[in-house]
């Protein structure tokens, strides 16, 4: 189970990686992949592709989803994210891209990758990061929600002016840990069908980061 991280983030997480849950946990993960090695999600590789592909320097928004997609070919390690190829879009992605449409007047894009969020300092981080084909939240408990809960920790502590998106009450609930008073929190129900239109569209996340980021002389995202 070869891992890829941005040496930003071993740095920051150094002493996160030699706890004993951690520890724990990953020998629980390394067993799953390799007793049930083609129905765990994602590929072994793209565990932590979030924490590769936006640097822990350049991480300016949070946003913070459940546990990977059950589907095969789906999930690669990004939050809400999908592989390229897939289609149509999960239903709670395609809203976000609704959403967005309306709140920037940017068009549904052509793939589901939101790799290309990442790279602008976008960390599309899942509260749990791994799960069984066809079993949503299999892998809850596991101990993953302590290391994602020390994620939010260190980037409460040690970064300034952080957007943190928070869609759903699970994800609301990680708002006792941020400190407000330096960070900027947004809040809503959750993007999927059942509870977009009860306060996620409408919600202009997008356009209120990029207002923050300008306040804050960062660039903007560009959704």
């Amino acid at each position: 189970m070869n891992v890829a991280i941005h040496p930003s983030w071993k740095e920051v997480l150094k002493d996160e990686f030699e706890k004993s849950y951690f520890i724990r946990l990953v020998n629980v993960i390394r067993q799953l992949y390799i007793d049930k090695k083609d129905f765990i999600f994602p590929k072994g590789s793209q565990i932590f592709r979030a924490f590769d592909l936006c640097p822990f320097d350049e991480l300016k928004v949070v946003i913070l989803g459940q546990d990977p997609y059950p589907t095969r070919g789906h999930a690669h390690g990004l939050c809400f994210s999908v592989e390229p190829h897939v289609k149509p879009f999960p239903k709670s992605l395609n809203n976000i891209f609704k959403e967005i449409q309306d709140d920037l007047g940017i068009p549904m894009p052509v793939d589901g990758n939101l790799e290309r969020w990442a790279n602008q300092g976008v960390l599309l981080l899942n509260t749990v990061l791994t799960v069984e084909e066809g079993r949503p939240d299999s892998h809850k408990g596991v101990g993953w929600e302590n290391f994602t809960d020390a994620v939010i920790e260190k980037i409460n502590q040690e970064k300034e002016g952080v957007v943190f998106m928070l869609w759903g009450s699970k994800a609301i609930e990680k708002e006792v840990m941020i400190d407000k008073t330096r960070h900027l929190i947004l809040k809503s129900v959750h993007p999927s069908p059942l509870s977009a239109y009860r306060g996620f569209f409408g919600c202009k996340h997008f356009s209120k980061t990029n207002e923050f980021l300008r306040m804050l002389e960062k660039k903007e995202i560009d959704w």
